[in-house]
């Protein structure tokens, strides 16, 4: 596996498929009424599927499909797998907090170092920084994984409804 592969926490597909645009997406919004173990909603083209709430935790993804028209008989779909808004937008806050804390330290520690007074507590507070943004990735990458057997049964749910 290549390392760009390796990296991604939000992983991404789209597959070509011989079928009208409209037809894809009525499928995916009609089997709203048909199952329970998927919520989906649609807006336009874009089709959001979750796992409903009593079966949802802190690591839930849900799968995003937008549906774009080739031509009146074949269609793009583009998929992207991804936690809730709410824990991307939470982690998101965490990594900028760490970067603004780690630049506000090393601005310090530049500030004592011009002042030749210690800036040892500065250089340490940065590596901490990094040390946290090594957590934040790994926390990240860990609920990737904790996630993946419910990003198999989105992707076949997809699979299934669409007729791919």
């Amino acid at each position: 596996m290549s390392l760009g592969e390796e990296i991604v926490l939000r992983p991404r597909f789209q597959i070509e498929i011989p079928q009208p645009s409209e037809v894809v997406l009525k499928r995916l919004e009609a089997s709203k009424n048909t199952q329970d173990d998927f919520v989906i909603s649609r807006i336009d083209n874009h089709v959001f599927i979750r796992i409903p709430k009593d079966k949802q935790h802190f690591w839930s993804p849900q799968l995003h499909v937008e549906v774009d028209e080739i031509d009146k008989q074949h269609c793009l779909l583009y998929g992207l797998f991804g936690p809730s808004p709410t824990v991307w937008t939470f982690f998101m806050f965490l990594h900028f907090l760490v970067a603004c804390l780690f630049i506000g330290f090393g601005v310090w520690a530049y500030t004592n170092a011009s002042l030749d007074t210690s800036y040892a507590i500065q250089v340490a507070l940065m590596f901490f920084m990094v040390i946290i943004w090594v957590v934040l990735y790994v926390a990240g990458r860990w609920g990737k994984a904790t996630g993946k057997p419910e990003m198999i049964q989105l992707r076949n749910f997809l699979y299934l409804t669409a007729k791919l």
